[in-house]
């Protein structure tokens, strides 16, 4: 299989792929975002460092071939990976990043000609967006076909690939720089979640993504420019602008719908509206916290608070010989351990969902009850259920 070694540029350009999900709907974001730096986290840090090892991975299938001693000594040198002095590696991550390698190698095999693979690849779709690129996990050509996948390692909500714009952005500039070499007349997205068992699929013509890509000029144009209309809503999550933002502020705190509510009661349709409202403000307070403690930590007032040292936690200085002086002062050492089985998550995240599956579920080893009634909005996929009990139940 032929293929390119390319190390990718992972500055963000301003209207990013990733985030345009945002930026199409609420035009004006891209630019209000800009005006903040940008941040990191732990969990950020861990998801680049799982990117990290399965880029090795796949150049060393596709495009690399390395030595086992090579490999090894790569992968140990990510593995030393920190973020604020605690190790970002854990074990899961061999078997998940296995998981994403084997979808592409499960791609390549299936295909009657060798594919051309690029891993990492910076891609430019300023023709639709102005200035706009990305970078692409891999990227497969195969007769007429376009492969674009993406590995997420998130484990908060699973993203679709369906009509997924930072995917069809990805296509766009690989159709724009490959179309000249190969006949390319389908795009085939998938977007790869191992932590949640999510592989989502969905393809499309190319007529029809250069279609999208057209539709969406006007839209980027005004986003570069920061015009428009704020929109805020579920694209918000990930705004660095999210608790500033005036329009998601006067979202939650703008209630004069219901200041004049008549009579005492308020009706169903009242709870609705005010839940609709309403069920973004805990997300939303707690962004606000956040900016104000970074605020004050910095030295700025935000009046009517402060900054303050929280519970700090306790550990042994020496573990092993905290327990020798116990035992040596005549504590039995039964008091000082203890034998705790693994929950059912914590077992089905060491033997992975597959084995968990053949090795505990499917003989019956684990029981499964219905959560809990939750409140949802109509546009959960879930059943709605009730306490009701239909006249045939009964009469049963």
């Amino acid at each position: 299989m032929t293929g390119e070694i390319a190390h990718a540029d992972r500055a963000h350009a301003l209207l990013s792929a990733s985030a345009s999900s945002r930026w199409l709907t609420c035009t004006p974001s891209a630019r209000l975002e800009d005006q903040f730096e940008e941040t990191t986290s732990f969990f950020a840090e861990e998801g680049t460092l799982a990117h990290e090892i399965a880029e090795l991975k796949l150049r060393k299938h596709f495009t690399e071939p390395m030595a086992k001693a090579t490999f090894t000594r790569r992968l140990n040198k990510l593995k030393k990976k920190t973020y604020n002095d605690e190790l970002l590696f854990q074990k899961e991550m061999l078997k998940h990043t296995d998981t994403y390698l084997d979808y592409v190698k499960g791609i390549a095999i299936g295909l009657s000609t060798e594919p051309y693979v690029a891993i990492e690849k910076r891609i430019d779709y300023s023709s639709f967006a102005p200035e706009g690129f990305g970078t692409v996990d891999c990227l497969l050509i195969a007769g007429e076909t376009l492969y674009v996948t993406d590995f997420k390692y998130g484990k908060g909500v699973p993203v679709s690939a369906e009509d997924n714009s930072q995917m069809k952005l990805y296509a766009l500039g690989a159709y724009l720089e490959y179309s000249f070499l190969y006949p390319i007349k389908n795009v085939h997205l998938a977007i790869i979640q191992p932590r949640l068992d999510n592989e989502s699929e969905f393809t499309l013509t190319i007529e029809e993504l250069l279609a999208w890509g057209e539709s969406i000029k006007p839209k980027a144009d005004k986003a570069f420019k920061g015009e428009g209309e704020f929109v805020p809503g579920e694209h918000c999550k990930f705004c660095k602008a999210k608790a500033k933002c005036r329009a998601r502020a006067d979202q939650f705190t703008a209630l004069e719908d219901f200041k004049q509510m008549k009579p005492p009661l308020i009706s169903d349709e009242e709870v609705g509206g005010i839940l609709e409202k309403g069920q973004h403000i805990e997300s939303w307070v707690k962004a606000l916290k956040d900016y104000a403690l970074k605020e004050s930590l910095k030295g700025k007032e935000i009046p009517g608070w402060k900054a303050v040292e929280g519970r700090g936690s306790r550990v042994y200085k020496n573990q092993d010989a905290a327990f020798d002086e116990l035992q040596n002062r005549g504590i039995d050492e039964a008091v000082l351990y203890e034998r705790v089985p693994l929950t059912v998550p914590k077992l089905e995240k060491e033997l992975g969902k597959k084995q968990f599956r053949d090795y505990m579920e499917e003989p019956g080893h684990v029981l499964k009850s219905a959560g809990k009634p939750t409140l949802a909005p109509a546009s959960d996929k879930r059943k709605a259920i009730t306490n009701e009990v239909d006249a045939a139940e009964d009469f049963n």
